[in-house]
């Protein structure tokens, strides 16, 4: 019978780099095949490592694989300072825009759209509606007495059924394309990547792509049906991503500039 493996171990560490000491948390994970860094806008810097131990158990990290760890963020410095800058900014942004609330603007589908919020009648739930109109996209909430300190929660329950629809309809275009059929689909909401594919076929993908332009979207969602075919990122596989979305790059950057701001778009990291 197989183990599901244990959640990963972390603990802070701090980084001595070239250009000044980078505070970090340290992920231990029986479950990582390689190294891997990810900048996360709640927690900063984090420096995944593999360490299995028996029966799918992360062990703690010894001091071997500390100092790899060390090393390994020395190499890549610059890329580490240019997404915590990026974190930086979109945390700035977020704290000049102020709280969530009436008047705030929120991306969806890579617009920008007027939030007004109001109250939901007598016995009514709270609900949510997109208006478009000559003097710009709006998203109207009706907030129910019961969530009146909820308007975080009640948006993200809206965005994530439409980013159901949206993905549902992306997948079944490109997967009968691609020749594929995904086993399952979730949607999620992972802090570290766009979306996931396993080699048992089934696909995850995140909620917050609905924020996003449908172009990237789409680049997402082909990238992750391609990796049913081909697994790993040799030359074959970009040709068969390219084959759905040839402006592919152009795509994958936009998720990148923009990952810190689609992450704190409801205030999450206050």
């Amino acid at each position: 019978m197989s183990r599901t493996p244990t959640p990963p171990i972390e603990r802070p560490i701090r980084l001595d780099l070239p250009g000044g000491p980078v505070d970090a948390t340290l992920r231990a994970s029986a479950r990582a095949r390689r190294l891997r860094l990810s900048v996360d806008h709640r927690r900063g810097l984090v420096v995944t490592v593999p360490v299995a131990g028996g029966r799918g158990r992360a062990r703690p990290p010894d001091d071997r694989v500390i100092a790899a760890a060390r090393a390994f963020a020395a190499q890549r410095e610059e890329w580490i300072r240019r997404h915590l800058a990026s974190v930086d900014a979109a945390r700035a942004a977020e704290t000049a825009r102020g709280p969530l609330g009436d008047g705030s603007v929120l991306p969806y589908r890579g617009e920008p759209h007027v939030l007004r919020v109001g109250e939901a009648g007598p016995r009514r739930r709270s609900s949510v509606a997109r208006v478009g109109g000559d003097d710009g996209d709006e998203i109207h909430v009706a907030l129910a007495a019961r969530d009146a300190d909820r308007l975080g929660e009640v948006l993200e329950r809206w965005l994530r059924a439409r980013a159901g629809v949206a993905i549902e309809h992306a997948v079944a275009r490109h997967a009968r394309a691609l020749g594929v059929a995904p086993a399952a689909l979730t949607i999620r909401d992972q802090r570290t990547r766009w979306g996931s594919a396993s080699r048992s076929g089934r696909i995850s993908l995140s909620w917050r792509l609905v924020l996003a332009p449908p172009e990237a979207l789409e680049t997402v969602v082909v990238h992750e049906l391609a990796h049913l075919r081909v697994f790993g990122h040799p030359p074959d596989f970009w040709a068969l991503v390219a084959s759905r979305m040839p402006e592919h790059r152009k795509w994958r950057l936009w998720l990148r500039r923009h990952a810190a701001e689609l992450h704190g778009v409801l205030g999450e990291a206050r």
